[in-house]
């Protein structure tokens, strides 16, 4: 389901009820204003309230960089609700990444304290659940080795650290392509060479139950074209739940 306007800045609406969306996010749309914002003017918020014409409550965020699910409530009652669900840790998010290298399991977990973030030096433990959906190689040399390897990975965090998956990858040696500010420049532009310009970073799906009578619900989001060629470089194939390596 996609709302359109007369400017094209409405988002996809995934799913909405009388009490709570969920919207696709695009890359490269801040979520709301924050001290990480450096004069920016446009805000996934605010044309959620433009869109929906009606206030609304953002329940968790996306970095500017990550494209996908992102849940919201039209009550304060409601966003309470999912609140305490995300703190309870009984909201399950996916995410779909690609990146550097293959890791040496095909599942894993990674568990590595993390700091709040810029002003917040405090580390917590934080969890990132880690699966291998393929992995491909580039006709490029890239360490010392002739070809240059990466991996698709589904990756499930049990906490919401500051930029958490991006930290995490970085922290195993797996960098995730695109980011700029924790991943590795020179596969960033092997990628920019080839027409991709976004971090390969998105929120697949949120599973939750609804605050009001509890059924459970899964949302998925679907992958913008730049995501889309990513994954075709290497011949992997997506249609819900195959995986096909080259």
């Amino acid at each position: 389901m996609l709302n359109t306007d007369s400017d094209g800045l409405a988002l996809e609406i995934l799913h909405q009820d009388e009490q709570l969306a969920v919207v696709n996010k695009p890359a490269g749309l801040m979520v709301h204003d924050s001290k990480l914002a450096r004069g920016e003017r446009d805000f996934a918020a605010d044309r959620l309230r433009e869109q929906f014409g009606k206030p609304i409550h953002l329940i968790h965020r996306l970095d500017r960089a990550t494209s996908g699910c992102l849940l919201l409530a039209f009550d304060r009652d409601t966003a309470a609700l999912l609140g305490r669900q995300f703190m309870s840790r009984e909201v399950r998010k996916l995410y779909w990444a690609v990146c550097r290298g293959w890791p040496a399991d095909t599942e894993f977990v990674i568990e590595h304290p993390l700091d709040g973030g810029p002003g917040k030096p405090d580390k917590k433990p934080a969890t990132t659940h880690v699966r291998v959906l393929a992995k491909g190689e580039l006709d490029e040399p890239a360490a010392g080795f002739p070809t240059s390897r990466y991996a698709w990975l589904e990756c499930a965090p049990e906490t919401g650290r500051f930029r958490q998956i991006r930290r995490h990858l970085k922290h195993i040696d797996h960098h995730l392509i695109g980011d700029t500010s924790h991943g590795d420049g020179r596969r960033n532009l092997a990628f920019r060479m080839r027409g991709i310009h976004r971090m390969l970073l998105h929120a697949r799906a949120l599973s939750f139950a609804h605050p009001v009578d509890a059924s459970p619900l899964r949302i998925e989001a679907p992958l913008d074209a730049a995501f889309k060629r990513a994954l075709q470089l290497f011949r992997w194939q997506q249609d819900n739940r195959v995986y096909i390596a080259s």
